[in-house]
Order: C-alpha cells, then sequence, then structure tokens
C-alpha cells in the first residue's frame, strides 16, 4: 500500500492540486473565462496524471456531454419559467400580495418570503436584478434600513442558489454524484428554511447596525411599478405554476419511499415527478395561466421563451466544462486515490464535500465552479452512500460553495453597487451573511447525516 501510495497515488494528487491552481489562476488572476479554465485545468490534470490524450480527450467531452444531457435542458427550462414570470407580472403580483399583507417589523420576514418564492424558478443574477428595486422601494416607502430588508432577500435567493434544484449547481452535483433529485429537493428545503431564517432576517438586524449607512444610488430606486396591476396572473396562478415542479418532485421522491414499484401511481409520479418533465409541464402551464391574464400572444410568448436562452448560454457552458473536469478526475483514478484518504483518515464524505467546495469557492469565487469541481473530486465516495446520504452530500457541497463571497465574485460587486456600499461595508454585511449560509447549512446537515 505504500509502494502504491508514494508512485501513481502520489501522482494523481499532485495532478489535482495542479490542475485546481490552474483553474484558479486563470480565472482570479488572468481573468479567464471559467469555460476556458476548466478546460484547460482538464488537461493539466490528465496530462500530470499520465493519462494518454486520446483517452484525455474523451473523458473530457463525455463528461461535457454527459453533463449538458443531464442538466442543460433543465438549466434552459428553468430560465424559460423565471423569464415567464418577470415578464407576465406573476413576480410583482407575488410582492404585491405579500408586503400588502405585511407592516412594520415583519417586512425583513416578508423580503425573505418574496426571495424564495421568486427565486425558485430563477437563477441568481436574474433574480437578484429583479429583487432589488423591489427592496430599495419597499426601503424608501417604510423608512427601514436598506439593509434591515436586503440581507432577507439576498439570503432567500443565495440559500436557494446553493441547496434547492432546479438551480444549476444542485442540478449538476445531484447529476454527478447520481443522486436523487426530488430526495435532495425535500432535504434542500428542509436545511434551508431555518438557514434563511438565521442568515436572513436575524443577521439582517445585525447587518443593518454594522452598515447603519447604506446609500443606494438614487437611479436605481424605482418611482412607480412596472406593470399593469390589471394585466397580471393573479396571486393563487402565479404562485402554483411557481410550486408546481417542486410539488411534482416532492411527489415523486415520497412514492419511491412509500410505494412499491409496480403500483400505478408510483408508476405515474415517477414520469411527471421527473426533473425534466416536471419542468416542462411548469413552462407550458406558464405560458397559458401566466401568459394569458398579461395578454402575451403567441409570438410575444415564443419570444419570450427564446430571450430567456441567452442569459443562461454561458451557465449552461460553465457547468458543461465542470462536468469534463469532474470526468477526467473520475477516468484518471483521482476520486479512488480521495475516497481511499478519507477512509483512512476517518473524514466524514459529508464534510469532505463541503471542505473541499468551501476551498474551491474561496480560490475562484464561483459558486457553480466549486460545486461541480468539488462534485467530481468526491464523486466515488457517493457510490458508497445511500440515497439519502448522497442528496445531504448534494447539499454540503452546495453549502460550501457559498462561504465567504469576496472580490473575486460577480455577486459581491452587484450588491456593492446596487446597496452604495464601499468594499468593506460589502465585506461586513453581503460577505459574512453568505458565510453564516455555509455554516449554518453544514451544522444542520451533519446531524442530519448522523440522524437519518
Amino acid at each position: 500500500m505504500t509502494a502504491a501510495w508514494t508512485g501513481h497515488d502520489t501522482r494523481l494528487i499532485v495532478a489535482t492540486v495542479l490542475a485546481i491552481a490552474v483553474i484558479v489562476v486563470l480565472i482570479s488572476k488572468v481573468k479567464l473565462h471559467p469555460l476556458l479554465a476548466l478546460t484547460l485545468g482538464s488537461g493539466t490534470l490528465g496530462l500530470v496524471a499520465g493519462m494518454p490524450v486520446a483517452k484525455l480527450l474523451k473523458s473530457f467531452t463525455n463528461g461535457v456531454g454527459s453533463t449538458v444531457a443531464s442538466v442543460g435542458v433543465l438549466i434552459a427550462f428553468g430560465a424559460m419559467l423565471g423569464k415567464l414570470l418577470a415578464d407576465s407580472g406573476g413576480a410583482d403580483r407575488i410582492v404585491d400580495t405579500v408586503l400588502g399583507r405585511v407592516r412594520g417589523g415583519g417586512l425583513p420576514w416578508a423580503m425573505a418570503l418574496v426571495a424564495a418564492l421568486i427565486g425558485l424558478p430563477m437563477f441568481f443574477e436574474i433574480g437578484l436584478v429583479m429583487l432589488i428595486p423591489v427592496v430599495l422601494l419597499v426601503a424608501k416607502r417604510s423608512g427601514k434600513p436598506v439593509l434591515l430588508l436586503g440581507i432577507p432577500a439576498l439570503a432567500g435567493l443565495s440559500v436557494l442558489h446553493g441547496l434547492v434544484p432546479p438551480h444549476p449547481g444542485p442540478l449538476a452535483a445531484a447529476g454527478a454524484l447520481n443522486a436523487n433529485v426530488g430526495i435532495t429537493l425535500a432535504l434542500g428545503l428542509l436545511v434551508g428554511i431555518p438557514t434563511v431564517i438565521i442568515a436572513g432576517p436575524l443577521f439582517g438586524r445585525i447587518a443593518a447596525r454594522m452598515v447603519p449607512d447604506a446609500e443606494p444610488p438614487e437611479r436605481l430606486v424605482p418611482e412607480s411599478e412596472s406593470t399593469d396591476p390589471k394585466h397580471r396572473p393573479s396571486f393563487a396562478a402565479t404562485l402554483s405554476t411557481v410550486l408546481l415542479p417542486v410539488v411534482l418532485m416532492l411527489a415523486k421522491a415520497l412514492a419511491d419511499i412509500l410505494a412499491d414499484k409496480e403500483n400505478l401511481a408510483r408508476r405515474v409520479l415517477d414520469f411527471i415527478g421527473d426533473p425534466l418533465v416536471a419542468l416542462l409541464l411548469a413552462v407550458l402551464v406558464g405560458m397559458v395561466v401566466l401568459g394569458r391574464p398579461a395578454r402575451l400572444n403567441r409570438e410575444r410568448l415564443s419570444s419570450i421563451i427564446g430571450e430567456s436562452l441567452g442569459p443562461i448560454a454561458g451557465i449552461v457552458l460553465i457547468v458543461a466544462a465542470g462536468g469534463g473536469f469532474k470526468q477526467t478526475l473520475v477516468d484518471a483514478g483521482v476520486g479512488d486515490v480521495i475516497t481511499s484518504l478519507s477512509t483512512g483518515a476517518h473524514l466524514s464524505p459529508l464534510l469532505l464535500g463541503w471542505l473541499v467546495a468551501v476551498a474551491i469557492r474561496l480560490a475562484t469565487g464561483s459558486a457553480t465552479v466549486a460545486t461541480v469541481s468539488a462534485a467530481g473530486i468526491v464523486a466515488p465516495l457517493a457510490a458508497t452512500l445511500d440515497p439519502t446520504h448522497n442528496a445531504l452530500l448534494v447539499l454540503a457541497i452546495g453549502a460550501g460553495s457559498l462561504f465567504f463571497s469576496h472580490l473575486n465574485d460577480a455577486g459581491f460587486w452587484l450588491v456593492k453597487e446596487y446597496f452604495g456600499m464601499s468594499v468593506g461595508q460589502t465585506l461586513k454585511s453581503w460577505s459574512v451573511m453568505e458565510t453564516v449560509i455555509s455554516v449554518v447549512a453544514i451544522a444542520l446537515i451533519l446531524p442530519l447525516g448522523a440522524l437519518l
């Protein structure tokens, strides 16, 4: 065992560390796009590990192809649903309905709820751009500190982004680890709700005291609502559309646990609760339920669906390149070495997944890169886990991918500019909030792993 470790295994570990270092330097220093950085990092890994060039190319392309097949279409459907929600006025309806019923001390909690509802089918950046005007408008009308309302909204978005499918990170990790998406979704909500409460409304009070003088640029504060309330879908219709894929996926997960394989109800739920079918149904329902009240004709609906795909092309390709990196790691044999190391050190797979994701997140600034890379590194561990612990490993990686957003993260600069804060103020508020999310989530995930 010692001879094997000092030879081939050592070379594989050196290759992994060097490949990650290449990715980190290319993204953070050279400012190269993550797609190119992950591709070059995969090449570095394979060549240093001694893989034949033909095998290296095949591993990378197979990883890219399988990831796009399993995750790419899901990301596209999620983007379509989010765009329909925004352009129909459904998102505005949710905001108006929730905030119209809340006053005073309940506003931070309402902002967290609004962010969670709107953010469920949307990517973080899209949800952020949609929510910020709402936060600024409510802060202006209520006279509340902007961070008292902003931190809960950001926490709601960020937790969903890291822990709950159909967001790209959790989907990519679930695909890499062959985890059940329904179980991941159920456990993600179980962990996510208390995490949002602690990192959102509760930490928001502290952040508002630490940074009391955050002043958003006046030009960003909206003067009036953007859509005509007369032509918006109802609150019930909007909420039903948003929650439809979640309910179908959770129903499938429950049926898999409670019913035998030949049960007709289980077979039906296995089909309609598959993430691909569930999201497709939500998009089709949304086109009717959201589009009709908003008077969106067929041409406009087609345009909305087409427009939703452009912004997520980069995300799909980054996730795909991460899949290629993951497959290169697996085929080079790195995962087996990591498995033997963690077994020898008696390190929990959940804690190992979190630590690897934290390291890559701090180095690259990208939650998505951290998720897909960490999932590839610890993938062999998943083969030894039952479906519940496999889903918890997805969540542990997602939690690690959110740790301490700082100057190399695009989200850091978005929050800084929108809220009119200095770099130091953004570190004290947004960066600490992300760290709270990551630590609280893993603190909940580890006991769940011991209990379930």
